[in-house]
């Protein structure tokens, strides 16, 4: 690192031929090329950090924002097809983020190998076991979700519309406890932090929200406040004793699973305003079944989707509808729906499953940045993989799609860059400021 004083500005970088200017009336640095010309935005940051003036983080989340701003279908990547019908579920293990699950109508369980072994450019992710058809403990009907243990691979979760929850070793692909219900499974969740309890929250056909314990082996608490089929349940990414639950009967509850009083915050679309229409019931987070939930990656935010064509974006520790305003957001699922956000990125994205796509949202804007389009009938789950800024999908189509950043893409400039348009994958903070000579005279 070179310290000197060239025409007033100190040159920080010899590789680069930075300088900053001294100029005191700036907020953030300004930085130039040896020709005096701006510098693009990520040359910019990538001085920035060199010379300790900017958050290495900054960088980081930078390009995580523009992988995610320019994912397309990859035509170069492929994922073995394995169902028979449609695909409902996926979940990429968080601890190698290489490894993926599916679960499909078909009853049938999948586990795949993301990474390119061969190291070809055109490559196919191959399932490396199955647990098919002819697997003695195969669920009889449709897988409606699947999870990794969130501290390794040795395990997995899988519930069925066959009433059961199972408890898998992967290594030997055989279930090492089942848990039975009285009704139909439409989901189940494990907290992905937890180290004081090991519960997995259930949502069945029954009201009442159950939670299994895998130290005893059995069904240790009942959650009871709603009056509908339970179609979606998380546990929070910050808090381990924090359950959010999601029913048909319109309404989601925020529960500390260590209290007996019930829930602790019954999420309220209005804001505890008296409903403008009587056909806006009070206490309700939707105007129909809420069949989604999802938290933004550090659990300060809960977004919720509906049979209401709303999605909405709540307070997670005080329950307050933050009033983003999404537009429609078409949601026919009878089950749960099964959608993704980001993690690293500035700001964070929502990754919605809307009928033969999947729509990308600013979360705390509520804009729809763009749709991606490859599946051939309706997308019932995706999943995000953090490390590589890449997207999976599953639909009735039976295909499982990859989305890969295409960093090759270039991006037109936006007349109005304080405010990117919907379909515009450019973030801004990449938009090229290079002026040539003959410009400036």
């Amino acid at each position: 690192m070179l310290s000197d004083w060239v025409l007033g500005h100190r040159v920080v970088s010899v590789t680069t031929g930075c300088y900053i200017s001294g100029c005191p009336d700036k907020e953030r640095p300004c930085w130039f090329d040896v020709d005096g010309r701006d510098l693009p935005a990520m040359l910019t940051l990538l001085a920035a950090r060199q010379s300790g003036c900017d958050d290495p983080l900054r960088v980081r989340r930078a390009e995580s924002t523009r992988r995610v701003l320019n994912l397309e279908l990859n035509k170069d990547r492929d994922v073995q097809r394995i169902h028979g019908s449609g695909v409902n579920t996926l979940d990429i293990d968080p601890v190698e983020g290489k490894y993926m699950l599916s679960g499909g109508s078909d009853g049938i369980i999948a586990i795949y190998d993301l990474e390119n072994a061969t190291k070809k450019l055109q490559y196919t992710c191959k399932a490396i076991c199955t647990v098919g058809r002819s697997h003695g403990h195969v669920h009889k009907y449709s897988v409606e979700t699947v999870q990794w243990y969130p501290c390794d691979t040795g395990m997995f979760t899988s519930s069925s519309f066959d009433k059961t929850l199972k408890i898998w070793d992967t290594n030997r692909l055989l279930p090492a406890e089942v848990f039975c219900f009285e009704g139909t499974v439409y989901c189940h969740h494990m907290s992905p932090i937890a180290t004081k309890h090991c519960l997995i929250a259930v949502g069945t056909k029954n009201p009442k929200v159950q939670l299994c314990d895998l130290k005893s082996g059995s069904c240790t608490h009942i959650l009871q406040g709603h009056r509908g089929e339970i179609l979606s349940v998380k546990w929070s990414p910050r808090y381990e004793h924090i359950l959010v639950t999601a029913s048909a009967d319109s309404k989601v509850r925020i529960w500390d699973v260590r209290k007996a009083s019930g829930s602790l915050i019954l999420l309220d679309q209005h804001n505890g305003e008296i409903a403008k229409s009587s056909a806006e019931a009070a206490n309700t987070a939707h105007n129909g079944r809420v069949n989604g939930l999802c938290f933004t990656s550090d659990g300060l935010h809960l977004l919720t989707v509906g049979t209401d064509d709303r999605m909405r974006l709540w307070n997670s520790s005080t329950g307050h509808n933050t009033l983003v305003n999404y537009g429609r957001v078409s949601n026919e699922s009878r089950k749960g729906l099964k959608f993704a956000v980001s993690s690293g990125c500035s700001p964070d994205f929502a990754f919605v499953p809307v009928d033969s796509c999947i729509a990308v949202y600013d979360i705390y804007s509520g804009q729809l940045l763009t749709e991606l389009r490859g599946h051939y009938n309706y997308v019932n789950c995706c999943t995000f993989q953090s490390d590589f800024q890449e997207l999976y999908s599953g639909g009735s189509d039976v295909n499982i799609l990859a989305w890969i950043p295409d960093l090759g893409r270039t991006s037109v400039e936006n007349d109005e860059p304080d405010r990117p348009t919907a379909g515009t994958s450019q973030n801004l903070i990449f938009q090229d400021e290079w002026s040539s000579s003959d410009e400036e005279n």
